[in-house]
């Protein structure tokens, strides 16, 4: 049978007598085919891949790269990466990051980017070099993955080690480690510092009444309540149940003033919890039993200082609930001592047993100018108490606010008292403002308010500020002084040269009258840098052309130094110490009109 003539290797006519075939080895084609379509598939993962030229600039990104930050190819190509950057990341960040890269070729590591949305998210990024044969870098490649849910599980696992779930608070074993870190610290600084362990009164009550629900709702507001009243930096935690504990650091290296410091933190943490509870549409009263324990790197251990303010806290309990106790004999002492000082200092103000007292102001011709109205205490069973003892205890419980209305109130009355003699009716009288009172929103209506009450000359009065008035918000406190010079008041600031005056603020200020802290007055004859520095205060107040006043003038030779340097009004014990009303009087009739 004829073989079929085949692709022109057959002549016509004639029969086949060989087949010529040539072949061609394609297996290196095949496999680099093959090669390409697994490096597509591996290109399109759901992780984001991004290649960059030996400079960095973007050459091409697969899909999930699109669909992660939200760019599309042809927005990215030929950008640098950092159109990324979340701003995290400083430059020193960067530095070491491709440091490392040229080093070793490789880069792997958590870093914080921002999409197109601004949104910024944690991803895992590896970068590796990719080299020729010869060794040199023709580009990079960037292979990275959104890890934010598994940042957000690994959170959700730490909360749920270290954080009360219903309170977010610290829990007992994060407590435990900051406590150890709190004692380390205050030993090798020596400071104070406390733990306060709490509990609520009848809160098994609220429970068994109203449910589970209504003492979680409960617990949550007490932890907010605490909160609000420590610092920052203190740690507050519950143990579970209704225990909760505060751990404060760095009250200092004095015990005393550490005790002092923790009372007021403590006072208040119990007046915040002992409100009532508004708990959905029921009022719950209930109040706190809180034990108090000082340490100072004494060698206790946690468990040792937690059970002393645990015992502590069942004292309270015992004593009758809502109050505070401290472990120490000692400090439990300095508690009760200024708790009772409190109560009477309340009961001082309804009854009467506040006066004001008035030390003369002379210019430098020995002529009266006026009086400072200095506070006194006269109690019944304590007799004099010092200015010194109550004023802190004022401050700390705020009855500063109510005593400050009652001084005003006071040197009104004394002033139109004194207007209606010729002989006092030019008498300046100045009072003292403290700090917490002059920051009141209504401060200067209340001024106005006793001005019209009384119906006094305004320009006989003068409010004596602290330097600390004016560490807060100067453009306020300024304004607020320029509204009190509007009703025509005097302001002096007194104690000058303690705080934090500068001269910036001075400028601003609308002042009459600096005062010379009497501690530099005390040493100005004596000691050379006194004498410079109360130069330099005087100088520079008739500079600012503010009347001077020198506070605690006890001899002739400071007043002498004091007059010789143009100092033009003069107050202390050389010319008069605090006196009544009616022998403040007598003093006055004694002196050249």
């Amino acid at each position: 049978m004829p073989v079929r003539p085949k692709n022109g290797f057959a002549r016509r006519g004639r029969n086949a007598t060989h087949l010529l075939g040539i072949a061609i080895d394609i297996t290196e084609r095949k496999q680099a085919e093959e090669e390409m379509r697994i490096a597509a598939v591996t290109f399109e993962t759901d992780a984001a891949i991004m290649i960059s030229d030996p400079g960095g600039n973007i050459l091409r990104v697969n899909n999930a790269f699109q669909k992660i930050t939200g760019y599309s190819a042809e927005e990215v190509a030929g950008k640098n990466p950092s159109i990324l950057s979340s701003g995290r990341h400083d430059n020193v960040f960067y530095s070491e990051m491709w440091s490392r890269l040229l080093e070793t070729g490789t880069w792997a590591g958590e870093i914080w980017d921002r999409r197109k949305s601004g949104q910024i998210y944690p991803k895992w990024l590896t970068i590796t070099a990719v080299k020729n044969p010869a060794g040199a870098t023709t580009g990079y490649v960037a292979i990275f993955t959104d890890i934010t849910e598994r940042k957000r599980a690994e959170a959700e696992i730490r909360n749920l080690a270290f954080y009360d779930p219903l309170t977010k608070l610290p829990n007992r074993r994060l407590l435990l480690d900051r406590f150890n870190q709190a004692l380390a610290n205050s030993a090798r600084s020596r400071q104070y510092g406390a733990v306060l362990f709490l509990d609520m009164d009848k809160f098994k009550m609220l429970n068994d009444t109203l449910g589970h629900d209504y003492g979680d709702l409960m617990l949550i507001e007490v932890a907010k309540r605490i909160g609000f009243v420590v610092r920052g930096s203190d740690i507050v935690a519950r143990l579970g149940g209704d225990e909760f504990v505060v751990l404060i650091e760095e009250l200092g290296e004095d015990p005393l003033q550490a005790s002092n410091k923790l009372i007021a933190v403590a006072e208040k943490i119990r007046a915040a919890l002992a409100v009532a509870y508004h708990i959905e549409n029921h009022v719950y009263h209930s109040s706190p039993s809180i034990g108090v324990s000082l340490f100072c790197g004494d060698g206790l251990s946690t468990g040792d200082i937690l059970k002393r303010a645990d015992i502590a806290m069942y004292q309270a309990k015992n004593s009758g609930r809502n109050t505070v106790r401290f472990y120490d004999p000692e400090m439990q002492q300095a508690l009760e001592t200024r708790a009772a000082l409190e109560a009477d200092l309340r009961q001082a103000l309804a009854e009467g047993q506040l006066h004001l007292y008035y030390q003369i102001q002379i210019d430098s011709n020995g002529k009266p100018l006026g009086a400072e109205a200095l506070i006194r205490w006269l109690h019944p069973q304590r007799g004099m108490v010092s200015p010194a003892q109550f004023i802190p205890v004022a401050e700390e419980s705020s009855l500063i606010l109510e005593i400050g209305a009652w001084v005003l109130d006071t040197a009104c009355r004394q002033l139109a008292a004194w207007q209606q003699q010729e002989a006092t009716r030019g008498l300046l009288l100045a009072i003292n403002v403290s700090a917490h009172q002059f920051r009141q929103p209504d401060f200067v209506d209340a001024v106005s308010t006793a001005i019209s009450a009384h119906n006094i000359n305004v320009d006989r009065l003068k409010l004596e500020l602290t330097e600390s008035v004016i560490v807060d918000d100067v453009g306020e406190v300024v304004a607020k002084m320029h509204r009190l010079k509007a009703l025509g008041v005097r302001l002096s600031l007194d104690d000058f040269g303690t705080g934090y005056s500068s001269l910036s603020y001075l400028k601003q200020m609308p002042l009459d009258q600096l005062k010379i802290d009497q501690s530099f007055v005390r040493d100005v004859v004596s000691d050379p840098n006194d004498a410079v520095l109360v130069k330099t205060i005087i100088d520079m107040a008739n500079n600012f052309r503010f009347n001077v006043i020198a506070e605690g003038v006890e001899t002739a030779a400071q007043h002498a130094f004091l007059k010789d340097n143009r100092c033009a009004a003069f107050q202390g014990y050389l010319f008069g110490k605090p006196l009544p009303i009616a022998e403040f009087k007598i003093l006055l009739d004694s002196l050249p009109a």
